[in-house]
């Protein structure tokens, strides 16, 4: 997938910065053409719950942020999380 979707799909406008951070966050993704799609699907599962995949404004890996609101919204919400988590973490590792 180009990259210039991948920002869009993320909700990020396509200018020379993100498209330079997005390099590097796939750079640091181990095995990122395993899970990109996923990714991308995860991202979508959470935009239900007002949550989203996003990348981070200091590091150079994506992160998830749980933006549901009330107890139990919060609780699913982590649970999806935890369940792509465990499924694809052997594609992450520590950012430099």
């Amino acid at each position: 997938m180009e990259k210039q979707a991948i920002l869009t799909q993320l909700g990020y406008g396509v200018t020379p910065n993100a498209q330079a951070q997005l390099e590097r966050v796939i750079n640091n993704t181990v095995g990122f053409e395993h899970i990109e799609k996923h990714l991308l699907a995860l991202h979508d599962a959470l935009k239900v719950y007002h949550s989203f995949v996003a990348l981070s404004s200091n590091k150079d890996y994506f992160k998830i942020k749980n933006e549901a609101t009330g107890a139990d919204l919060i609780d699913e919400v982590n649970e999806l999380i935890s369940k792509w988590a465990t499924k694809f973490k052997n594609y992450f590792r520590k950012s430099s």
